[in-house]
């Protein structure tokens, strides 16, 4: 009797494990609609950013997919977007366009790729396949070829690496300066 009872526990036992398995691809179709559910997609999309109530930074973008995880979000525009920068009076003063962007909350960095264009109010524009604005610091930056064209100077630069603030009316090239400047124009610089 006592063999009878040991069998028997040891096949109710081998029953408990064997229900307890998982298949692989049923586990990652589980996982993959766990992540599913964490994300949020929305069309025509406008975020308004401020401090002190007073409108700062305004993102259009045609799609936003908003991806929320346990210990970050990132919004991920993968139809192009706009990033209009407002001046104290909230009057636009600098654009960042880009055929794609990313929106990472918890670094607070906006990576924009393709067909990049920063450009002002002056009429400044930058051109390069990838700029990333810091929201602390207020900065665009980027170490990929860049090519500024300042219109009222006739100037046109070329350079690898840059950094500006975000109103585009200081930046700096970090290296490989290239350009045709108008000589008149740079001369008033200096005198």
């Amino acid at each position: 009797m006592r063999t009878f009872f040991t069998i028997a526990s040891l096949f109710c036992l081998v029953l408990v494990l064997q229900s307890c398995s998982n298949d692989i691809e049923e586990i990652d179709s589980l996982l993959a609609s766990d992540l599913k559910s964490k994300i949020q997609r929305g069309k025509n999309i406008k975020i308004v950013y401020s401090d002190s109530a007073v409108v700062k930074i305004i993102i259009h973008a045609p799609v936003l997919e908003r991806y929320i995880g346990i210990d970050d979000q990132k919004d991920v525009f993968p139809k192009g977007v706009l990033l209009e920068f407002l001046d104290e009076n909230q009057n636009p003063h600098s654009w960042l366009k880009a055929d794609a962007a990313i929106r990472d909350h918890k670094q607070k960095k906006v990576t924009a790729k393709g067909n990049v264009t920063f450009y002002n109010n002056k009429y400044d524009k930058l051109e390069s396949p990838e700029l990333i604005w810091d929201e602390d610091k207020r900065i665009i930056t980027t170490e990929k070829l860049v090519r500024i064209t300042q219109t009222e100077r006739s100037d046109t630069l070329y350079g690898f690496g840059f950094e500006a603030n975000q109103s585009f009316n200081r930046f700096e090239i970090k290296r490989k300066v290239q350009g045709k400047i108008n000589v008149a124009e740079f001369a008033k610089v200096f005198h």
